[in-house]
């Protein structure tokens, strides 16, 4: 199966936080943690001609289509792409050649759209497949969404559906899933996305968003371990910055947000760490950008610069982006 294409989400906001912030005339490491399609890799690669990149991805096909291109634009030197999540990036640095201290981190949080454009994954429920939605569906041990809607107690699964998705009529939702699997078991995207449709209100059921859009945001959340994967990369992040270091992390959804701005401002409130926050509000997107992806529309973008305490030794100017009102 190819491998579809992925908008590189503030692909130019990225490039001109490093570009303002780092010294690009010395050799560099980056660490892109969400490798993708290899939009921002391959990107910073062509900017930067003295940065080394290392790259992880979770999913095979990633990984395997990540290989080809990286033989056919040349950056087998440039580039070193692990197969892994990418809460693991600390164990492989200072090991095979790798860096101990990274000069940038970026974090894209979003689903890639190849998850979403292909039917297999079970991501969306626009198309009809099995109830899955692992993003490394290698992994025997991980639960699949059909074990979820099908083996949680109703409390459970509400809670779940409440936590992760926000969504406000998760006890319904978790009643009527409940009620169905008494009948058959939930195994098709069609199935659990008729049930939810059914267990809104009419009124409410042809609105923007759809009905079905946070049960299965909730789902794939769950099953895998999204908001836990990022606090554990955020533990390790800042230690492994060099100085100064850049951290950059695009989220998509209010969950992931909170997380990380609350991240940053406890480690920017340490004076011994010697950082500063560079977004005091996170930047969206451009209208250009939206015009071109509308999955772009929930992206956050948000920046912090490690450096020497009280913001000494440097060097470089500050960077202090438009950002979201």
């Amino acid at each position: 199966m190819s491998y579809g294409k992925h908008y590189s989400v503030m692909l130019p906001e990225c490039l001109q936080a490093i570009e303002d912030n780092l010294d690009t005339t010395q050799t560099l490491y980056g660490v892109d943690g969400t490798f993708g399609g290899g939009g921002h890799t391959f990107a910073f690669l062509e900017k930067f001609t003295k940065l080394k990149m290392i790259s992880f991805d979770q999913d095979p096909q990633a990984i395997e289509n990540g290989k080809n291109n990286i033989q056919l634009k040349g950056y087998q030197d440039r580039i070193t792409l692990i197969h892994d999540n990418f809460e693991n990036f600390s164990k492989y640095l200072g090991l095979n050649n790798l860096p101990p201290k990274i000069d940038f981190i970026l974090m894209d949080l979003g689903v890639s759209s190849h998850h979403f454009d292909q039917a297999d994954g079970g991501f969306s429920f626009r198309k009809e497949a099995n109830l899955d939605m692992r993003m490394d569906r290698g992994a025997k041990f991980k639960l699949t969404a059909e074990d979820v809607v099908n083996d949680f107690e109703e409390v459970e699964l509400a809670d779940l559906i409440y936590k992760f998705g926000e969504e406000r009529l998760s006890r319904q939702i978790a009643r009527n899933i409940v009620e169905f699997r008494t009948q058959k078991r939930i195994t098709k995207t069609s199935e659990l996305e008729e049930i939810i449709f059914h267990s809104y209100p009419k009124k409410m059921r042809f609105e923007r968003l759809h009905p079905a859009t946070k049960t299965f945001q909730a789902l794939r959340i769950f099953v895998n371990r999204e908001l836990e994967v990022l606090e554990n990369a955020l533990a390790l992040a800042y230690e492994r910055l060099s100085t100064p270091g850049l951290l950059m992390i695009i989220s998509f959804h209010s969950l992931e947000d909170r997380i990380v701005k609350h991240y940053m401002k406890n480690v920017s409130q340490d004076d011994a760490t010697g950082c500063k926050i560079l977004t005091k509000k996170p930047i969206i997107a451009t209208e250009q950008e939206l015009s071109e992806n509308s999955r772009s529309r929930s992206a956050k973008l948000r920046l912090l610069l490690k450096q020497l305490p009280h913001g000494g030794g440097n060097g470089r100017k500050k960077y202090y982006p438009k950002s979201a009102d």
